[in-house]
């Protein structure tokens, strides 16, 4: 099996924004033991545009949780901008969440009653920006997705490609230093996916580093680099656009 925690060649003078070392994930004990994730080691670099793949129950949605914070790994280190996050408390994770992660997930999560504005200026509230600022940002990542004519809709009164649009701005509101993307597209129709997919390429090529589980290929292939689980474990970590078929089928 391919050494997971291989950093991608032509990223390799960059600095590590996700290391995960000998990573287990177990629930259970005993005869009802399941290692979710079993000594996964992986590095994302900064600036990386990468996606996760692999069958269902393959550890790609544990493995997320553990990268976006949202979960704890059993063992092992998760360094995230070079601290080691793995085992903080959960102030300390709700912190981090906030400041340096964004968040697109499949479902908008946008709350009914407020516009897209204030769907966006919400993570802000939490970090205690005051509301000067909070329009001026929502109002500048608004603009930023295409949605600059759109500031006082409500989701009801938005597509699904805008609504997702919505919730990417509300992602990179805080200027995150990682964006995690958890099927982002899988709502969505295939002329709103490329839609969508395109500003996740503009985000990207602005700096912003993105990994993105997803299970269709043709989303993964407009990635530069494709990690595949299997089994709870990183069977490649390397692939690139053109090697997915080949993967898929073996």
């Amino acid at each position: 099996m391919e050494k997971a925690i291989t950093p991608h060649s032509s990223l390799s003078h960059k600095e590590a924004i996700i290391r995960l070392e000998r990573i287990f994930k177990v629930y259970g004990e005993g005869e009802t033991e399941v290692r979710a994730l079993n000594d996964v080691e992986l590095i994302v670099e900064q600036g990386e545009y990468c996606s996760i793949m692999g069958p269902s129950g393959s550890g790609k949605s544990t493995a997320m949780n553990i990268i976006g914070c949202l979960d704890r790994p059993t063992s092992g280190h998760y360094y995230l901008n070079n601290v080691d996050v793995a085992q903080m408390a959960d102030d300390q994770l709700a912190h981090i969440r906030n400041k340096k992660l964004g968040f697109v997930f499949q479902q908008f999560h946008l709350l009914p009653q407020l516009t897209a504005l204030e769907n966006v200026m919400l993570p802000m509230v939490y970090a205690n920006v005051n509301f000067s600022e909070r329009l001026d940002k929502a109002t500048s990542a608004l603009k930023r997705v295409g949605l600059e004519k759109r500031l006082q809709n409500k989701p009801n009164q938005l597509s699904g490609g805008q609504q997702q649009r919505v919730a990417i701005a509300r992602a990179i509101v805080n200027h995150p230093v990682l964006l995690l993307a958890d099927e982002p597209t899988g709502a969505l129709d295939s002329r709103t996916t490329q839609e969508v997919l395109n500003i996740f390429g503009e985000l990207n090529a602005s700096g912003i580093t993105v990994v993105m589980v997803t299970h269709e290929p043709d989303v993964a292939r407009q990635t530069q680099r494709i990690v595949w689980f299997r089994d709870g474990e990183v069977l490649h970590s390397n692939l690139t656009p053109d090697d997915i078929n080949q993967v898929a089928i073996s």
